[in-house]
C-alpha cells in the first residue's frame, strides 16, 4: 500500500490474497477469458480475415493459368541378360538410395541444359524473358543498351553477345528447373516427372523430353564405357603378350643349364623328405602312445596300487589266470577256517599257497611294467633315427633349393605374367559381345499427356490457404490489439497490473439509462433515479472508499486521477450527493483552482469560496452553498479566486479540514490531475485516504504507475484506483469474472 512507502506494486503474496485466485487461477489456461477477447475483438479478427480472403482471391483470379503434365519412370530390376557376362558400366543396385540418386540426376542441370537445347527453348518467350513484349521501363533500357552497344568496337560487341547468350541460356535453364519436379511414388521404384507450362502440349512435351534424355544419357554413358574400355584392353593385350613370351623363355633356359628338371614337377629329394615326414609323424605318434602307458603305469603304482588295475596287466592271460587260481584258493581258505580254525596243517597249506599266487602276481605285473618301459625306449630310439634320416634328406634339399631359387623366381614371373594376360584376354573378349547390346537401367512407364485441366492455380485450395492465413493474421491481429491496449478494463486488471485494490467501476450513464433519460447529466440522474443502476455503482463505490481503511476513520476523501478529462469531478459531485441522499451530513470541496468544474456541473457561480475562506476575507459559513436536490453542502471555487500561492500547505487549509471534520461526517476534495498540477500531492497527504480515478480503456497504464509513485512519494494513503465511464454494454465482452460481465443478467434487478 502506498501509505506504507512500497511503492504502487503488490507482492505476490498481496496479489493472490486481493484476486482470491492464487497460483492455480494464474497458471490454468481461462476459455471464458479468452472467449472474451475474442469477443471484443471480432470486428478485428473478421476485418483481417475479409482481407486475406479478398487479397487471395485477386491473386488467384489475376494468375495465369497453369497445366502439368507428368511422364512416369521406373528403375528396371529385371535387365535383359544376353551375355553372362559382366558389365563395363554395371546396372543401378535396387535400393532406396539408388532411386533417390537418380531422382537428383534427373533434377540435375546438365539434363535441363539438353533438354533445352533439344527442344530449342531459349527462342521460347514463355521461358525467354528477352523475348517477351517489353514494358515502357524495359523499352528504355533496351534503347540505352542499343545506343551503348554501336559505339563499342566489333570484337566487343560480339564477345558481349557472346556472354549474353551463355546468360539468357542459363536463366532459360533456371525457368525449366522452377517448373521441372522429380518425385518418387512413396517408397516404390517409380519415378514422376512432371512439368508445368501455360500451354498443356508444350508440357507433356517437355516431360517426355526430359525422360527420353535421361534413358539416352544412361546408353550414351554405357556405350562410352564399353568403348573405352576395349581400346585400352587391346593395347594392354599387344604388351602383355611379348612380355609372356619372354618370361616362359627364361624358365625353361634355367633348368636346362642347372639339371632342374622333373617330369612329376618335384624332385625326388622332395619326394624323399615328404616320405619321411609321413614315418616320423607316425612313429612319433608311437612313441608317444608308449610313453603315456608307462606314465600311467607308474602313476596308478605310485598312488599305491597294485597294478592289478594296470591296462596292460587287465589284458594279460597269466595275470588272469593266477587271478581264477588265487579265487579258487581263497574260497578253500575260506571253508578251512569255518571248519578247522588258523592252525590247521591244511589251513596253513592253502594260506601259503595263496601268498605264492600274490608273488606270481606282483612278478608279472613287474614284468609287465619293465616291457612297457622297454618298448618306450624302443620308441625313442626310432623317432630319434627317423629324424636323423630327414635331417640328412633336408641338407640335401637345401643344396638343390639354392639353386631352385632363381628357378622359382622366374616361374613365378612367367605366371603372373601368364595369368595377368589371361585374364585380360578374357575381359576383352566379354566387352567385345557386350557392345552393341547396352539397355538402360529405367524404362518408361507411362509417357506424359496432355493435361485437360489446370493445375495452378487451384481456386480452392487458394481461398482455403488464405483463409488459414486470415485466420492467422486475425488470431495475431487481436493478439498485437491486446498487446498495444495499455488501458484498465477489469477490476482484475486494477490489481493485477497496478498492485492496489479495485475500489469499483462507475458506468458510463449512456451505455446503463434509458432513452428517455439520456438527455439528463449524471449528476442530476443520480438524484432523478436513485435506484438505477448507475447510482447504485456510486453507492458500491461509496462503500468500498469508507471500509478501504481499516482501524481508522474515513471522513477526508481526496479524489483525483493522472489525467484531465477521467471523470473526476462528475464522480466527486454524484458521490457527493449520493452519499447525502444516504442521510450523511456531505461537504464536497472544489480544490481544482484551474478548472472549477464543480460550479459547472451543479449550475452555480458564487462570489466568493474556497480562497476567500483560506484568506479569512469570509467565514465558512458564508461560503457554503446547499445542493438542495440532495441535501449535500458545496464549498465551491469563486470567479477569478485562483492564487498561485500555496494556500493548500497552509496552516488555514489545515485548520480548515479540522473544520469541516467536526461539522460534517463526509467530505469529498475534488483535486486537480496528480500528473498536471502539484497541489494534488499536498491535498492527498492531509486527506484521510486517496481515491485514484482511471478512465476505462483510455487511461496509460503508465501514467498511472508514475501517479501512484507521485502520490506515494507525498506521503497519501491510496486506497486504491476506481474505473471511471465504464461502458457496460462493450464491459461484458471484456470483464470475464468482473461484476460488469454479468451486467446483463442484473440489470433488469434496477428500476429504470
Amino acid at each position: 500500500m502506498l501509505n506504507r512507502q512500497s511503492g504502487p506494486q503488490l507482492t505476490g503474496a498481496d496479489t493472490e490474497a486481493q484476486t482470491g485466485s492464487g497460483d492455480v487461477g494464474q497458471t490454468q489456461l481461462d476459455l471464458r477469458r479468452i472467449q472474451a477477447v475474442f469477443r471484443r475483438r471480432m470486428p478485428l479478427f473478421f476485418a483481417s480475415v475479409l482481407l486475406a480472403l479478398v487479397v487471395t482471391a485477386i491473386i488467384t483470379l489475376r494468375a495465369t493459368p497453369m497445366f502439368t503434365a507428368t511422364a512416369n519412370l521406373i528403375i528396371d530390376r529385371q535387365q535383359q541378360q544376353v551375355v553372362d557376362t559382366q558389365a563395363v558400366l554395371s546396372g543401378l543396385p535396387a535400393d532406396s538410395s539408388t532411386v533417390d540418386t537418380e531422382v537428383e540426376v534427373l533434377r540435375s542441370r546438365q539434363l535441363a541444359e539438353r533438354v533445352v537445347d533439344t527442344l530449342n527453348l531459349t527462342q521460347d518467350p514463355e521461358f525467354n524473358s528477352r523475348l517477351a513484349p517489353p514494358g515502357p521501363i524495359e523499352s528504355v533500357i533496351d534503347g540505352v543498351s542499343v545506343f551503348l552497344g554501336a559505339a563499342a568496337p566489333d570484337a566487343a560487341r560480339e564477345q558481349l553477345s557472346a556472354e549474353a547468350a551463355a546468360l539468357e541460356k542459363e536463366r532459360v535453364v533456371d525457368v525449366v528447373l522452377d517448373r521441372l519436379s522429380i518425385r518418387r511414388a512413396g517408397l516404390t521404384y517409380v519415378m514422376n516427372v512432371s512439368f508445368t507450362s501455360e500451354d498443356p502440349a508444350k508440357a507433356a512435351r517437355i516431360a517426355n523430353t526430359f525422360a527420353d534424355r535421361y534413358m539416352l544419357e544412361q546408353l550414351e554413358a554405357k556405350f562410352d564405357a564399353t568403348r573405352q574400355a576395349n581400346t585400352w584392353l587391346n593395347s594392354r593385350l599387344a604388351e602383355l603378350r611379348v612380355e609372356v613370351q619372354g618370361a616362359e623363355a627364361a624358365v625353361a633356359q634355367y633348368r636346362a643349364t642347372n639339371n632342374l628338371l622333373s617330369a612329376s614337377g618335384s624332385t625326388l629329394t622332395e619326394q624323399e623328405i615328404s616320405t619321411y615326414n609321413q614315418q616320423l609323424a607316425t612313429v612319433r605318434a608311437q612313441q608317444a602312445e608308449a610313453e603315456a602307458r608307462l606314465r600311467t603305469a607308474r602313476a596308478q603304482l605310485a598312488r599305491g596300487s597294485t597294478g592289478d588295475d594296470v591296462g596292460e596287466a587287465l589284458g594279460s592271460i597269466v595275470v588272469q589266470r593266477l587271478r581264477e587260481q588265487r579265487a579258487t584258493v581263497s574260497r578253500e581258505v575260506a571253508d578251512l577256517s569255518g571248519r578247522y580254525g588258523p592252525n590247521h596243517p591244511d589251513m596253513v597249506r592253502a594260506q601259503r599257497q595263496l601268498v605264492d599266487i600274490d608273488a606270481q602276481i606282483q612278478a608279472e605285473i613287474q614284468r609287465i611294467i619293465s616291457n612297457l618301459e622297454a618298448q618306450a625306449q624302443v620308441a625313442r630310439e626310432r623317432t630319434g633315427s627317423m629324424a636323423g634320416s630327414l635331417g640328412a634328406a633336408r641338407g640335401t634339399l637345401a643344396a638343390n633349393n639354392a639353386a631352385a631359387v632363381r628357378l622359382n623366381e622366374l616361374e613365378r614371373n612367367a605366371e603372373s605374367v601368364r595369368a595377368l594376360y589371361e585374364s585380360f584376354l578374357g575381359r576383352f573378349q566379354e566387352t567385345s559381345s557386350q557392345e552393341g547390346i547396352q539397355e538402360s537401367d529405367a524404362r518408361i512407364v507411362s509417357r506424359a499427356k496432355v493435361p485437360t485441366r489446370q493445375s495452378a492455380p487451384n481456386v480452392p485450395l487458394n481461398l482455403m490457404l488464405g483463409l488459414v492465413l486470415g485466420i492467422g493474421a486475425g488470431l495475431a491481429a487481436v493478439v498485437l490489439a491486446e498487446l498495444l491496449d495499455s488501458g484498465l478494463t477489469t477490476s482484475e486488471e486494477v490489481e493485477l497490473r497496478i498492485g492496489l485494490p479495485a475500489l469499483g467501476a462507475v458506468p458510463m450513464m449512456s451505455s446503463v439509462a434509458d432513452g428517455v433519460d439520456r438527455d439528463l447529466t449524471p449528476v442530476d440522474y443520480v438524484v432523478a433515479k436513485p435506484l438505477s443502476a448507475f447510482t447504485e455503482a456510486l453507492r458500491s463505490l461509496r462503500a468500498s472508499i469508507l471500509y478501504s481503511r481499516l482501524g481508522g476513520a474515513t471522513k477526508v476523501v481526496a479524489l483525483t486521477s493522472a489525467l484531465p478529462a477521467e471523470g473526476k469531478t462528475t464522480t466527486a459531485v454524484c458521490l457527493t450527493r449520493v452519499s447525502a441522499q444516504a442521510g450523511a451530513k456531505v461537504l464536497i470541496i472544489d480544490c481544482d483552482l484551474r478548472r472549477r468544474n464543480v460550479n459547472r456541473l451543479l449550475g452555480i457561480e458564487p462570489t466568493v469560496g474556497l480562497v476567500e475562506v483560506l484568506n479569512g476575507s469570509v467565514k465558512l459559513d458564508q461560503a457554503l452553498i446547499h445542493d438542495a436536490p440532495s441535501g449535500a453542502w458545496v464549498l465551491p471555487l469563486a470567479s477569478g479566486g485562483f492564487t498561485p500561492k500555496d494556500v493548500f500547505g497552509s496552516a488555514a487549509m489545515d485548520n480548515l479540514l479540522a473544520d469541516v471534520r467536526k461539522k460534517f461526517d463526509l467530505v469529498i476534495l475534488d483535486t486537480a490531475p496528480t500528473l498536471a498540477v502539484s497541489d494534488t500531492r499536498i491535498l492527498s497527504a492531509k486527506a484521510d485516504v486517496t481515491v485514484f480515478l482511471a478512465r476505462w480503456r483510455k487511461t496509460p497504464e503508465k501514467a498511472i504507475l508514475a501517479a501512484l509513485k507521485t502520490l506515494d512519494q507525498a506521503g497519501a494513503h491510496v486506497s486504491g484506483v476506481a474505473l471511471t465511464q465504464v461502458d457496460m454494454v462493450a464491459q461484458a465482452k471484456y470483464g470475464y469474472g468482473d461484476a460488469g460481465y454479468y451486467y446483463s443478467s442484473y440489470k433488469k434487478y434496477y428500476a429504470a
